[in-house]
């Protein structure tokens, strides 16, 4: 106990900021990040083809890796749904500006996700000083592990979600007198808020570690609701995905997978924190 005074004692007389040196710190960090989003967004701006013929629109196109493969699974099991190799697709532009402002948003967007381990580390460097030794070598595995976990469900996403909902959603008809038109702004949000939702629920871990940290969330809680939120995946899952069991099941099962990984993260922190005291 007197160990622990003392090490307060020590960090409090090494530095005393106030609440204006705090701002003036935590400007500089967000400037910092916001000029390495500006830079590679640039980078993303000047490499046009690239971004949107191999990445934002390849989904698009039946050509692509996972459209191709998942054809060939529903060829093996003989699910036609999932077979969309003759996916064709058609986004037009109907606003003058359209494509650049979507040129423009889209290199933001790329800055962003390439920044976002720069980031975490300039909010880690913000935080740290108010850390223990011990609190810190726990906090810079956090920052790995929250952009390795950010950067999977970015990737989970675009390689399997967004080519599903891109089929799903662009092939679909009321009637065969109406035909699709896809506009470019819409094409794009739903590319970019499907994976960077699917980015976002892949930090769950992370949630649950500092959930459980502050006495939030606790083990038992997250087992006892277990099937409420298996419910919930199923449906989100249902949704984003073509009416057949098989894409259901391969949206679902890493998503129940990340949710048991929580479980396991709640539990311990929990033994950490509570369990040893007692």
């Amino acid at each position: 106990m007197e160990e622990v005074k003392s090490k307060k004692k020590k960090k409090s007389e090494e530095k005393v900021m106030t609440f204006w040196d705090h701002l003036d710190e935590l400007r500089m960090h967000i400037i910092r990040s916001l000029i390495a989003i500006v830079i590679l967004a640039i980078v993303a701006f000047l490499n046009r083809k690239f971004i949107f013929d191999y990445i934002i629109l390849a989904p698009s196109s039946s050509d692509f890796v996972t459209n191709r493969a998942l054809c060939w699974v529903g060829r093996q099991l003989s699910i036609g749904a999932l077979c969309i190799d003759e996916m064709k697709l058609q986004i037009i532009n109907i606003n003058m500006s359209g494509q650049f402002l979507t040129h423009m948003y889209i290199s933001i967007v790329a800055g962003f996700i390439l920044a976002f381990p720069y980031i975490l580390w300039e909010i880690w460097r913000f935080i740290q000083p108010a850390m223990y030794d011990k609190e810190k070598a726990y906090s810079k595995g956090g920052v790995f592990i929250s952009t390795l976990l950010f950067l999977l469900g970015i990737l989970f996403s675009f390689f399997l979600i967004v080519p599903l909902t891109v089929n799903f959603l662009g092939t679909y008809q009321v009637s065969l007198s109406v035909a699709n038109q896809i506009s470019l702004s819409s094409y794009i949000s739903t590319v970019v808020s499907v994976t960077f939702a699917v980015g976002i629920v892949f930090e769950l871990p992370i949630l649950v570690y500092f959930l459980t940290k502050v006495g939030v969330l606790t083990p038992d809680f997250l087992k006892r609701n277990r099937k409420y939120m298996f419910v919930i995946l199923l449906i989100l899952s249902a949704i984003i995905t073509p009416p057949d069991m098989f894409s259901q099941v391969l949206v679902v099962v890493p998503l129940i997978i990340l949710y048991e990984f929580s479980i396991g993260v709640s539990k311990r922190v929990y033994k950490k924190e509570y369990e040893n005291i007692n």
